[in-house]
Formats: structure tokens, sequence, C-alpha cells
């Protein structure tokens, strides 16, 4: 499947949502639960598109789960069962965009800001592999990936290596780079990046993988939780 989204994209760039896990901690497709009004996969959709790009749904097994593809264009894993690196790889193989964002569909709090100043962030530096950290920690998503480096992940993936972060490491280096990881705080602090509901950068990258999750994320988005 080659979608070609990097011909038509102005910014050379393009949005992946990753929707391929199988939610067993959760009970149900997290994809189409509501948080906020919307559906979990349409709220990662909105924050790509806020950031100036074309998106499409990354990991989901073909025709096992049909209702995403009424969300944006599905590009399915090659090998279910594999983890998000697979997801990345198929990502990446369909398209010839240079760039590509990820972004999970579990990660509701967001803001499009961080996601616009990693792809700028990319682009200047011309590192394969650009994460945010919070408190010295990265965050393997969202994360901008270079096209370039798919050969170097699908080795990892061949290898049984499906550890993303690891992953991403591991194609930096073999293209000459190490990861490029920007402190989420030190953007807050000089402005650069901005929550809506000014939700602190440690907020951001709450996970959503079972009920009480989302119910944390619903309090802290409803400011009941700091």
């Amino acid at each position: 499947m080659n979608l070609e989204t990097g011909k038509t994209a102005d910014s050379g760039a393009v949005g992946f949502v990753l929707a391929g896990g199988k939610s067993s901690r959760m009970g149900t497709d997290k994809a189409l639960l509501e948080f906020g009004g919307q559906t979990l996969v349409e709220r990662a959709i909105g924050i790509l598109k806020s950031a100036g790009l074309p998106v499409f749904i990354a990991g989901a097994p073909a025709g096992v789960r049909p209702r995403l593809e009424s969300y944006a264009a599905v590009v399915p894993d090659a090998e279910p069962g594999l983890g998000p690196l697979a997801g990345v790889c198929a990502a990446l193989r369909s398209t010839w965009a240079p760039l590509a964002v990820f972004l999970p569909v579990d990660i509701p709090l967001m803001p499009t800001s961080l996601i616009v100043y990693l792809l700028r962030h990319a682009r200047i530096s011309g590192v394969p592999v650009t994460l945010a950290s919070v408190n010295a920690f990265p965050q393997t998503f969202p994360a901008v990936v270079a096209r370039d480096a798919l050969l170097a992940l699908e080795r990892e993936l061949a290898g049984g290596r499906l550890g993303c972060l690891a992953a991403f490491r591991a194609a930096a280096l073999e293209l000459g780079h190490t990861l490029s990881v920007v402190p989420a705080e030190v953007l807050v602090q000089a402005g650069q990046v901005a929550h809506p509901q000014a939700l602190p950068p440690l907020r951001w990258f709450l996970n959503l993988n079972a009920a009480d999750d989302l119910r944390l994320a619903s309090s802290v988005r409803a400011g009941r939780v700091s």
C-alpha cells in the first residue's frame, strides 16, 4: 500500500495515529472510546491536523476494525501482533514524505504545540528521530521519524527487537546520529510550547491503558487533578 502522502503534503511531513493495540487491559477498543466529546482516534487525528499535517491511521490489522476507516485512511500492519514498531515501519513504507510524526491513539492530553516544535526541530537538525523528554526521561511518543530510518527500523523489527525507543536509538546511530531528545519543561519555560489548559508536561504523556487511566485523564482535563 502506497499512500504517496509526501507528494502532496506542502509541509513535507505526514502524521500517523498509532492504533494497533489490542486494548486488552481496557477491555474494549480504546480508539473508539469517548474522551471530551470525541473518540480517542478523532482526538488524536485532530491534534495532528492542527499541526498542519495530513493524517492517517497506522497499525490496525486490515479488515479487523473497519470503523477506523471512517475516520481516516488506514495503513495496516504487515505483521500484526508485533507492537507499535510494526505500525511505524508500515507507515514509513506507505509514504514518500521525508518526515513522519507518530502519535499513539491513547495519549489524548498532548498539545499540538509540542508536535509543531518537534517537527520544526527535526527539520532544522536533520536528525533521524526527534523525541521529547519529561523529568530527563525520553518519551517514546510523539516521535518525528525520518523516512531514511526505515531500513534500520525494519532490521530491528526483523531481529525481534520490538521496543520502539531502542529501535529509534539504533536507527539514529546507524545513520550517524544520536537521538534528538528535547526537554518538554525547557520548551514551556522558554515559551516555545504551551498546553491549552496549562497542564504541566508530565500530564501530556498520560497513557490510557485501563479504565482507571481514562478516569484520571478525564479528571485532569476537567481541572480536578493538577
